[in-house]
Formats: C-alpha cells, sequence, structure tokens
C-alpha cells in the first residue's frame, strides 16, 4: 500500500494546512438561523463546538441543536464543551427546538446534548420528547439525533431512540487506545455496545471519529472492523483540531489524500456510508445520511 503524506504539527505550528481554511459565515441564510437561535434561546453544538463548517451548514439554513443546557458533566480533552455542574434542565426546551425547526423548515433536523450524568434517566425523556414534538410541527422533517453515552443505562437508551427518529449517531471519537487520554469517562467496549443495542433495536446507526490525535493507520482499521462488527451503517471521519491551549494537541495534520484512502477502506469493511475530509464533522452532510 502506498504510503500518503501527513504533516506533523511541528512544521504547521503556526499555519495550518491550506486545506483547513473556512470561509467566515455570511449571507441572509446564516443571519436568520441566527435570528432563530438567539430569539428562542437555543443551544447549538455548532457555536458550542467551535465547528469550523459553521457558515457552510448556517448558510444552507440548518443547525445541529444542543438539548438539555450547555454544560456537560464530562471532561474530555477534545472538547470545547463547557465542562462543570450543569444547572437544572429546562422541562418546555422539547416546545422551542420544535417550534424552531418548523420555523427555519428545515428537511433534516440534527439534535446532540451535553452528557447529563448526573440524571438518573441521562435526560432520555428531554430527548423523547423534543423528538415528538418535532416530529408533531414537522411530519415531513427527517431527524438524526446524536447521542451520548448512557453508561449502560439501557433503558434510557432505549427511551432515547423510541421517538421516531431516523438516524441515531454515537460518536467512537478516538482509537481504543486514546480513549483514556480522550475520553477518560468513557470505555471503549461500551461504546460499541451502545451501537450495536441501537441497530439491533432497528435504527440506522452512525458514528465519528476524529484524526490527527497519534493513532495509527491499522489503529484506524481495527476501529472500522470493530463497527462494521457491531451494527454502525455510517462513518464520519475528520481532522481534529485544538480548539483552545487547555485542549489536547494535535498530533498530526492528516493529508486529503489520506482521508479518500480510509473513506475506500471503510467501505471495504463493510460500512455502507463513509463521509472523509479534513473538515467533515458528525452532522457535515448528515441529510445524505437517511437512506444509506
Amino acid at each position: 500500500m502506498i504510503e500518503l503524506p501527513v504533516i506533523s504539527e511541528e512544521s504547521t505550528r503556526r499555519k495550518k494546512p491550506d486545506w483547513l481554511r473556512v470561509k467566515l459565515p455570511v449571507g441572509k441564510e446564516y443571519a436568520k438561523v441566527r435570528k432563530l437561535v438567539d430569539q428562542h434561546k437555543l443551544n447549538t453544538i455548532c457555536e458550542s463546538g467551535n465547528c469550523p463548517n459553521m457558515g457552510e451548514c448556517w448558510g444552507a439554513g440548518t443547525a445541529t441543536f444542543m438539548i438539555l443546557g450547555n454544560v456537560c458533566t464530562r471532561s474530555c480533552s477534545f472538547c470545547a464543551v463547557a465542562t462543570g455542574r450543569p444547572p437544572e434542565y429546562d422541562t418546555d426546551e422539547p416546545r422551542r427546538v420544535a417550534e424552531a425547526i418548523q420555523l427555519m423548515g428545515v428537511k433534516h433536523a440534527v439534535i446532540t446534548s451535553v452528557n447529563r450524568d448526573e440524571l438518573k434517566d441521562k435526560g432520555a425523556e428531554i430527548w423523547h420528547q423534543t423528538v415528538v414534538e418535532t416530529k408533531k410541527l414537522s411530519p415531513q422533517t427527517t431527524i438524526e439525533t446524536l447521542i451520548p453515552d448512557v453508561k449502560s443505562n439501557w433503558d434510557a437508551l432505549y427511551r432515547m431512540i423510541s421517538g421516531g427518529q431516523e438516524v441515531v449517531s454515537h460518536n467512537m471519537e478516538t482509537v481504543e487506545s486514546l480513549y483514556r487520554r480522550v475520553r477518560p469517562q468513557a470505555k471503549y467496549a461500551r461504546s460499541l455496545e451502545q451501537i450495536k443495542l441501537t441497530k439491533e433495536y432497528g435504527k440506522r446507526t452512525k458514528t465519528g471519529i476524529m484524526l490527527g490525535l497519534g493513532e495509527s493507520k491499522e489503529e484506524v482499521f481495527k476501529a472500522m472492523d470493530d463497527l462494521a462488527a457491531n451494527g454502525c451503517d455510517i462513518l464520519t471521519l475528520g481532522q481534529y483540531l485544538q480548539p483552545t491551549k487547555m485542549h489536547i494537541e494535535v498530533a498530526e495534520f492528516i493529508h486529503p489524500d489520506m482521508f479518500a484512502l480510509y473513506r475506500e477502506e471503510g467501505l471495504k469493511r463493510g460500512l455502507k456510508y463513509v463521509e472523509s475530509g479534513p473538515l467533515v464533522r458528525s452532522s457535515y452532510h448528515a441529510e445524505r445520511h437517511v437512506n444509506v
């Protein structure tokens, strides 16, 4: 197999590669989404996660909504979302999110959340009601829910995924060997089991992995094999970008040609759809993942 180029952070510490440049968010549709998000006091992972595709997605009139607040109980070393003890959640949030989605007129909505480990049901009831309310107001809208790790609370999982959404995503985030460093409060095998149970429930399953954290090519291939064996349908692969100096550093900037290779390998290994590229994030082109 031909070795494809990888650019180390050591040589590009002050300047990211050209392929990681993004346009600033502008335009009427961006302004429209911005206004709706502010008016309805909604949280979006687009903002909280410093997503590089916010301009493109919001400019197209779409956004990924984040429910259950914007403070996470986890302290993952890659994530820009605030961590700590979350305030009480808003029981009226499902209605507000559903109304915003209806006003935006989106054909496909993505909903995610912070981890709420302090809640007995991990926030499952709010998850369920948000999907139900959205389907009630916008029955033509397809929905992807990007759900957190429920720590083996499978009753909570089944409640989360029973609202009628078409796609259920749960991100692995990285390869097994890096879990302790990248996701210290998560377990690789547990996340795989969550995907497996979601598939057995009858849902289209999806996950995402960040590259450039120090993983080897062989470890990425193993993760693909593990995902295919546990019923994962869709995989997204994107470049990790360090949100602040307080977060884990980028180990490598992966060349677009390598992302193309990973896409081919994922399909060969049994995954139905692989979205792979430097700027790919979990909800990027999510509308394409409904019918794969």
